[in-house]
């Protein structure tokens, strides 16, 4: 029988899920007495064999902490592939004669001839030890994602951590019951202390010292991909996991109406009419039950949520302003923010957003949110204004973060430099956190505690590496700040690469009280690195080229950066008008020619009008920063600051920065905005716009491979988009000649206003 929830009762299940949520904030440390930290970059989305990507869990581990043969060198890292189910045993490494990493092979985890990460469950540990409903799923050969978590995957990742003293652990891009992906983790049991002074093996085999039950429970209880119904189980036995997915916190979660299995112990939504109702329902119940068993331990941030379109009330994709309301309100220390800044950057359409993506998930013609990126990054987050600001607006903990997604490299094999799919985790972008670990070493608990602060940022292209961003208040007379002293702080963490512990004094994801009246100085300290990144392109970036500038694609300079604010108004209520609303479909947001609508089109729920740029810096002009010499490594900071004067309401600030000025054509607008990457999407050759036509020396011929070891490629490569005859900016090209970075705000809350109820 199909159930259908009405709007009023949705409404209802929202405000249940609400509870006081929306007047207390998360359990966060306040300013006085922080534990010493360091920023540190990390990714926690990207795939294995685990799941459908293309090489094996020791080799993208290898991949991206390596410092010295690919030196992307990331200092954490989750490997969170996708849930449901799998077929290929990832614990298997690679055929050293058919790649070039030479030395995955471990005494615990050997190269086995004949087999690898491609090799399925039932070829290498036989059909009859996979578990659940009629022996994995239904005897396909395929293994439900909690096995593959609990009994194998987690294991390699804890010995992995252990061989080579990495903060490394699990995580899960979650199949969205009512949406489409999240990148999520439960992290108890993982990474104990024991794992530290563990004994490691000689030979074959490793026993973990934690576990991943608690994240494989997870994927059981509440992945969409997941309908076994064992408890996680032996075929037809009661040996095993037992799991009951009940939540004694919340009578819905053995509702009826959502689907409750008893057998089962779960939740098993009817499909049909009102299937993204009740899906989204039983995600809801999914963080309350994250919230209730392992509060600190687990986070859950929806991942490229722009990409399958807006919500669709029957079908399984897309997320709108409310959902993302509803899931910070069950659960503010779990739901904290988004990726709408999505991997797949060198796709040929960037970040797979699509105008009228090819009958998404069988509902027809169904464009991504605002129908493709805008310098790499979605709608959501990339329109001043629009989503991201409106949950700013409303005090809410709601963060920004950015991750690889990393598959393959379309095209290409995974040791080519080039790409026409993803990149690598750490190659192109990453994200940058605070995390206060003090004298031990980092490890999951303090990384998601970092996450969960807010105190993070993230920028492709390496465009910069250091970031403070500061913000105290200033009174007439006693107390009084001077812009100069607030940049002394900003530079003191800058060249750190810490943050800052200055009563009176803020950073992103903190809170700055303030009485009516007073000054705010703002101040922010970066570095733009000198040298090259890690592009594999030397020639002059063909977007700048249109202005007549000449920089190399590898050696980006920071053009300027602008900070952005916007009033906060407080949390809207469940039910009402402002809570809702859809961003504009089709061409009522990106029209034809790849212009926008602009905000006059969304709905006021998924808009915030006051957000604007406060101040644009740039190296020259009225509002230039100040070059400045590190005295602790001699490297070059840039520093720049503003007064924002006698505040009288609760507000934000947050930055971004890019490598591209105001009015490059098809790239930025007069204001510095970005506009849409249709222009440079292959996928409609008709809308390319920018030519490459450098012709150089050092350019591999089609099919050649192109490795670390071949030096850059000095001309346009032979895998461009090309319309009679003439290549065009596309695909990795596109993605490393159009970069940004983007933090996370500062909270001014200022007595007497609203309240910035989400954070302390």
């Amino acid at each position: 029988m199909t159930h259908i929830l009405t709007k009023s009762q949705i409404a209802l299940a929202a405000v249940a899920a609400l509870g006081s949520a929306a007047v207390i904030a998360p359990n966060f440390a306040t300013a006085a007495g922080k534990t010493p930290g360091k920023y540190v970059s990390g990714d926690f989305h990207n795939h294995t064999t685990c799941s459908d990507g293309s090489i094996s869990m020791q080799k993208l581990v290898k991949k991206v902490t390596d410092k010295n043969d690919t030196p992307w060198g990331l200092d954490w890292f989750v490997q969170a592939g996708h849930g449901g189910n799998g077929n290929r045993n990832c614990t298997l490494t690679e055929d050293p004669a058919l790649q070039a990493d030479q030395d995955l092979s471990t005494p615990a985890y050997p190269t086995i001839p004949g087999k690898g990460p491609t090799t399925t469950w039932a070829n290498s540990i036989g059909a009859a030890n996979l578990k659940g409903d009629g022996g994995g799923v239904g005897g396909t050969g395929n293994m439900w994602r909690w096995q593959s978590l609990q009994e194998y995957q987690y294991p390699v990742i804890e010995y992995l951590a252990a061989k080579k003293n990495l903060p490394l652990f699990i995580g899960l891009e979650s199949v969205v019951a009512g949406h489409e992906h999240t990148s999520m983790s439960v992290i108890t049991g993982q990474m104990p202390a024991s794992v530290d002074t563990a004994t490691l093996p000689t030979t074959p085999g490793y026993t973990a010292l934690g576990n991943a039950t608690a994240l494989a429970q997870w994927s059981y209880c509440f992945d969409r991909g997941d309908t076994d119904t064992s408890r996680g189980n032996t075929t037809g036995t009661t040996t095993g996991n037992n799991w009951n997915c009940a939540n004694p916190a919340s009578a819905d979660s053995t509702s009826a109406t959502l689907g409750w299995n008893d057998a089962a112990k779960k939740l098993l939504p009817a499909g049909g009419t009102g299937t993204g109702e009740r899906g989204h329902l039983k995600t809801v119940e999914a963080l309350k039950w994250m919230a209730n068993f392992h509060g600190q331990q687990s986070y859950y941030v929806p991942a490229h949520l722009e990409r399958a379109g807006p919500f669709n009330p029957n079908g399984n994709n897309g997320f709108n302003i409310e959902h993302l309301r509803n899931f910070n309100n069950a659960a503010p220390n779990i739901a904290f923010g988004f990726e709408s800044q999505p991997g797949h950057g060198a796709a040929n359409n960037r970040g797979e957003y699509q105008v009228k993506r090819n009958n998404f998930a069988g509902f027809g013609l169904v464009d991504s949110v605002g129908g493709t990126t805008y310098g790499g990054t979605g709608v959501y987050a990339g329109q001043i204004g629009g989503v991201w600001d409106a949950l700013l607006g409303e005090g809410r903990n709601w963060w920004f973060f950015a991750s690889s997604d990393w598959h393959n490299r379309g095209q290409f094999g995974p040791d080519d430099r080039r790409s026409s799919q993803d990149f690598y985790p750490g190659e192109y972008q990453r994200t940058h956190v605070l995390v206060r670990n003090g004298a031990d070493k980092l490890r999951p608990q303090t990384i998601v505690d970092g996450l969960r602060t807010g105190n993070a940022w993230s920028a492709t292209g390496q465009l910069i590496d250091r970031l403070a961003f500061v913000a105290c208040t200033s009174y007439a007379g006693v107390g009084a700040r001077t812009n100069a002293s607030v940049e002394a702080i900003a530079l003191a963490a800058a060249t750190n690469a810490t943050d800052i512990d200055k009563a009176g004094c803020a950073t992103m994801g903190e809170k700055l009280t303030a009485r009516p009246g007073a000054d705010i100085v703002v101040a922010v300290v970066l570095r733009d690195p000198a040298g090259t990144n890690y592009s594999p392109y030397s020639f002059p970036n063909p977007s700048l080229a249109q202005i007549g500038i000449t920089q190399p694609i590898n050696k980006p300079v920071l053009d300027h950066v602008d900070v952005i604010g916007g009033k906060v108004t407080g949390y809207r209520t469940p039910g009402t008008a402002g809570y809702a609303g859809e961003w504009p479909r089709n061409t009522d947001w990106l029209k034809t020619d790849g212009t926008t609508t602009g905000l006059a089109n969304v709905p006021d729920a998924a808009k915030n009008l006051s957000a604007a740029i406060l101040k644009t810096f740039s190296g020259n002009g009225a509002s230039a920063w100040t070059a400045v010499q590190s005295g602790v490594d001699n490297t070059t900071f840039l520093k720049m600051s503003f007064r924002i004067p006698a505040v009288q309401a609760s507000q934000y600030v947050r930055l971004r920065g890019s490598n591209l000025p105001a009015a490059v054509p098809y790239e930025t607008d007069a204001s510095g905005n970005p506009l849409s990457d249709i222009y440079t999407n292959a996928n409609d050759p008709s809308m390319l716009r920018i030519p490459c036509n450098t012709v150089g020396t050092n350019v591999p011929a089609t099919g050649a491979t192109w490795t670390q070891d071949k030096g850059t490629i000095d001309g346009c490569p032979s895998h461009l988009a090309t319309v009679n005859g003439q290549k065009y900016v596309s695909y990795d090209v596109a993605a490393w000649s159009d970069l940004w970075f983007y933090s996370n705000p500062i909270y001014v809350e200022v007595a007497n206003s609203f309240t910035v109820a989400g954070v302390k």
